[in-house]
């Protein structure tokens, strides 16, 4: 604001308040404005806390005169009173800053008009303002540095115009755009122009870089500047002062003068005001020794453990000043701790889940009412609530301070995502080609967390009809119940038979008390199955391979009783997008026997996987799966569809080569399958890359297992997920055959 207008108001602000004490405790009469023409007298007098009536108050009739001048509409604003009966009268005089009546920009060629208007507020009917004009301008010069025009010039022309309005010009001399040639430090004697270059965004122009200077990434440049000092022992650093210097019409230099300090060694840490935890446990926080170079970023990043420490015990209101006393070139710190009260948590509110009933919530958290606040639980409760799939990924953890005590009241805040699915699509697979799908899902039906689908697939060599349901919390418990019914025709193209399997299975789960995330899952399954060779001329070829499925299409319909128990235990921290945490599973099938039937088998599988998060958002996933199948009792073999079948893509796939094209003629029945992936979020957990490495094989012997002989695929792919589901496109080389293969899938295998 100019030094005139200032003076104007200054002056305004002084008579005001000597009148108002001149006539402090008379009664106000009227209110009056003067001076206004663009802005009605009632706008005014609402906009101020003075009223007819009121007794006046100097302190009022101060505020009132602030608060007209922070609108920016007036370029000066009078209150003076006049003597009237027993009271006074106020007059208010403005004088209205002029009204914008049309805008026009020349010399903008670099800037085009729609980011002008993104830029700036200046409108036809603004006030036009010296701080509307000076944040005008400095807007503009801020986009043309961005865009390397140092020596841009910007300047106003105004014309007024009838009824206090201005017509407006605003003129742009670009100038020459310039980049920046050197880079010069001075002051650097401890570390070298190099290293300090490498901590910056900003560059010098080259063939792959424009070179420009922005003044916003440059403030960060400094700022890792002095931090990339500081972890270097040198906490006293400072950027003393910066040029750009002009080298000719299009470039520029850049000089950068720093004060580098005492390079410090650690000393000793010390600690103060602890309670809760020993000076020990806060000191195991940390790992800097005596006399190394002192590291400001390590220490930050160890101190924050400490921090944690407290978190986790509910101290959430803890502060930690670190106080440094300088021997020399030796650092010593001392903690200073205040440790406050500790957080007890009164009640959880649940925002947000208009599609999901808050008990569905509830039983995800692992922290309760009445407990103190952890740190860990709070986060894991998280985890698990988005682990559900029914919510988007922001859930939000807020908590409000209660009382003096420093208990708290903590918020979740969800937001809902469909969960339902009606969808019909087309699935390729190499043995299978192109298959149809329509289906109907529901994950939390009536606001449950119940799961419920109903699914047809056809075409190529497939028809299979499938209503799953599955409640998790059975009458509120934690309980597992669920049923199948299918109905499937397939035919095994490779292996010259079709199988038909109608039938029914159901399973009921409880949680293992001693094992955390842990589930034994216990079902019972009853179909029926009759075999059908398709090229018998093919099967009597090897007919000594194919015995059994010669006299299983000769038996027609057979019956499968079987139990099976399945032990799983899952740590993942995200479903959609592991990055630590494992996943077990332990499969065991027993048919026949005791539970009748015709077929006498028992199977077992086991797979492993680890997820651990390496560098930069990348997680590493590795697996490994065992399978077994043996028959026993008065069968000879095992079904052929029971067996293990590998290559392609789902449970038992080794990418690079066709599905079901691994292991021994008419299936093995023993498989070892080891996979591995780094994976890369391409935003969030939607959209994720990945390179994988598989191998593995199937083997009907034992003493036929050998490493050497596995079969090697290596290439990579993504993963979508969508309304449709996980949708993954793999591309995929053989070691071994030397030939590429594509995979499309629906659904996670990992």
């Amino acid at each position: 604001m100019p030094f005139k207008s200032r003076l104007i108001i200054a002056a305004a602000l002084l008579l005001t308040i000597c009148t108002s004490l001149f006539a402090a405790g008379e009664v106000i009469y009227d209110i009056r404005v003067a001076g206004n023409r663009n802005i009605d007298s009632s706008l005014i007098l609402s906009a101020i806390s003075l009223r007819a009536g009121d007794v006046l108050d100097p302190e009022e009739a101060a505020k009132s005169i602030k608060t007209l001048n922070n609108l920016s509409t007036f370029k000066n604003v009078q209150l003076e009173t006049e003597p009237y009966r027993t009271g006074v009268n106020i007059i208010i005089t403005v004088e209205e800053y002029p009204i914008v009546d049309n805008v026009t920009y020349t010399g903008f060629s670099a800037l085009k008009m729609d980011k002008i208007d993104e830029l700036v507020t200046l409108r036809k009917g603004s006030y036009w303002s010296p701080q509307l004009q000076a944040e005008l301008i400095r807007k503009l010069k801020k986009e043309y540095y961005s865009k390397g025009y140092q020596n841009v010039s910007i300047s106003v022309t105004e014309q007024a115009a009838a009824n206090n309005r201005v017509s407006l010009e605003v003129r742009c001399e670009e100038g020459k755009r310039v980049s920046i040639r050197s880079i010069t430090f001075i002051g650097n004697e401890q570390l070298d122009d190099k290293a300090l270059r490498k901590r910056m965004k900003t560059k010098t122009a080259s063939l792959l870089r424009s070179g420009r200077f922005e003044q916003e990434k440059f403030e960060t440049d400094l700022t890792n500047i002095v931090s990339f000092y500081q972890k270097n022992g040198f906490i006293d650093a400072r950027i003393a002062e910066w040029h750009l210097n002009p080298v000719d019409a299009t470039t520029l230099e850049l000089v950068i003068s720093v004060e580098e300090g005492v390079k410090y060694k650690f000393g000793a840490l010390t600690v103060s005001g602890n309670n809760q935890f020993t000076t020990e446990t806060v000191l195991s926080k940390f790992s800097l020794k005596a006399g190394e170079p002192f590291d400001q970023e390590k220490f930050n990043a160890q101190l924050g453990r400490v921090y944690s420490l407290y978190y986790e015990e509910g101290y959430i209101y803890v502060t930690i000043d670190t106080e440094n006393s300088k021997d020399g070139d030796q650092l010593n710190i001392n903690l200073k701790i205040t440790e406050n009260t500790r957080a007890k948590i009164r009640q959880i509110n649940i925002a947000g889940n208009r599609r999901t009933k808050e008990k569905v919530i509830r039983r995800q958290l692992e922290i309760a009412p009445g407990d103190y606040f952890r740190h860990s639980q709070v986060l894991l409760s998280q985890q698990n609530i988005y682990n559900l799939g029914f919510f988007e990924p922001d859930i939000k953890l807020d908590y409000n301070q209660i009382n003096n005590n420093g208990d708290i009241d903590l918020n979740v805040i969800v937001q809902d995502k469909s969960a339902g699915t009606a969808n019909g699509g087309i699935g390729y697979n190499s043995a299978d080609k192109f298959v149809g799908t329509l289906s109907v899902s529901e994950n939390k039906l009536l606001g449950n967390n119940w799961s419920s689908s109903l699914k047809w697939e056809f075409g190529g060599s497939t028809q299979n009809f499938e209503f799953d349901f599955t409640n998790p919390n059975f009458y509120d418990s934690d309980m597992l119940l669920g049923f199948n019914l299918y109905h499937t025709e397939k035919t095994w193209s490779s292996f010259y038979y079709k199988i038909f399997t109608q039938g029914a299975s159901i399973r009921a789960g409880q949680p293992l008390p001693w094992i955390n995330r842990s589930r034994a899952v216990l079902g019972y399954s009853l179909y029926a199955k009759k075999y059908r060779i398709t090229d018998m001329d093919a099967i009597l070829n090897n007919a000594s391979q194919n015995a059994n499925l010669i006299e299983l299409d000769s038996l027609g319909t057979q019956i499968t009783s079987s139990i099976n128990l399945t032990l799983s235990r899952d740590t993942r921290d995200n479903i959609f997008f592991p990055t630590t945490g494992s996943q077990i599973t332990l499969y065991s099938e027993l048919a026949g026997g005791a539970f009748g039937g015709d077929f006498e088998y028992f199977k077992q599988i086991a797979q492993v996987s680890w997820f651990i998060e390496t560098w930069h958002k990348l997680a590493l996933r590795t697996k490994w799966r065992f399978g077994y199948i043996s028959p026993y009792g008065s069968s000879s073999d095992v079904p052929p569809d029971e067996k293990f079948y590998l290559g392609g893509t789902g449970a038992d796939g080794i990418r690079g080569y066709p599905d079901r094209s691994i292991g021994p003629t008419g299936g093995g029945t023993r498989e070892i399958i080891f996979s591995t992936e780094l994976g890369y979020p391409l935003g969030s957990d939607q959209i994720v890359a990945l390179g994988f490495f598989d191998a593995g094989n199937s083997y009907n012997k034992l003493r036929d297992f050998n490493f050497l002989d596995f079969k090697k695929g290596i290439g990579a792919g993504i993963r979508i997920r969508s309304p449709l589901g996980l949708i993954g496109f793999d591309y995929a080389y053989s070691l071994d055959e030397g030939s590429w293969e594509p995979h499309l899938q629906f659904g996670t295998t990992f």
